[in-house]
């Protein structure tokens, strides 16, 4: 018996289509976590510090609320570099993927062999892991320039942007500010 001109019955299509709206939806999601760039790049927000102290601790309070920001800034520098790299854009392309669903879109905390790992752990990891893959590509140079200049950027930026505006709930004020850390 054939089945010529029948329609299928299995569920393989529908699936694909309930898994491509859900990493739509997981994406919208995941990427409205981060801090809004009016926030971010509110111009009346930006003075210099007072001291060194204080750089020190704008560049945390910042680096830690302005946390996904600042790591999409550096990925965005680095996709930029590799233009001109194929094979480097293919392995970070790749990376790129293993960043959104380690890191950017996932709902649940990260558990390995039964232990909790911290967002912090896997931006780290995540981190070493797509620079050494990319070094190994051969465009060295190319990569360390990049990260250099994403770096230099989001440095700026923490040291620059005032810390006094950001609005946190109390659990997070407190893994933001050290204890006896001064205003900036």
């Amino acid at each position: 018996m054939t089945t010529y001109g029948t329609i299928p019955t299995s569920s393989s299509p529908s699936t694909n289509l309930e898994f491509i709206s859900r990493a739509k939806f997981k994406i919208k999601e995941g990427l409205a976590t981060r801090r809004p760039w009016k926030v971010m790049f509110n111009f009346r927000s930006f003075g210099f510090p007072g001291g060194f102290s204080a750089t020190v601790s704008r560049v945390r309070t910042n680096i830690a609320y302005f946390q996904m920001n600042y790591a999409i800034v550096v990925l965005i520098v680095l996709f930029l570099s590799l233009l001109w790299y194929p094979i480097s854009l293919i392995v970070f392309v790749v990376l790129m993927a293993a960043w959104l669903f380690l890191y950017f879109l996932r709902d649940e905390p990260l558990v390995i062999f039964g232990r909790l790992i911290n967002d912090r752990i896997v931006l780290i990891v995540m981190s070493v892991l797509t620079v050494l893959l990319l070094l190994l590509t051969g465009a060295t140079v190319n990569i360390l320039v990049a990260l250099l200049i994403g770096v230099v950027l989001v440095v700026l930026h923490a040291a620059l942007r005032k810390t006094d505006d950001l609005f946190v709930d109390e659990e997070e004020a407190t893994r933001l500010t050290p204890p006896g850390a001064p205003a900036s």
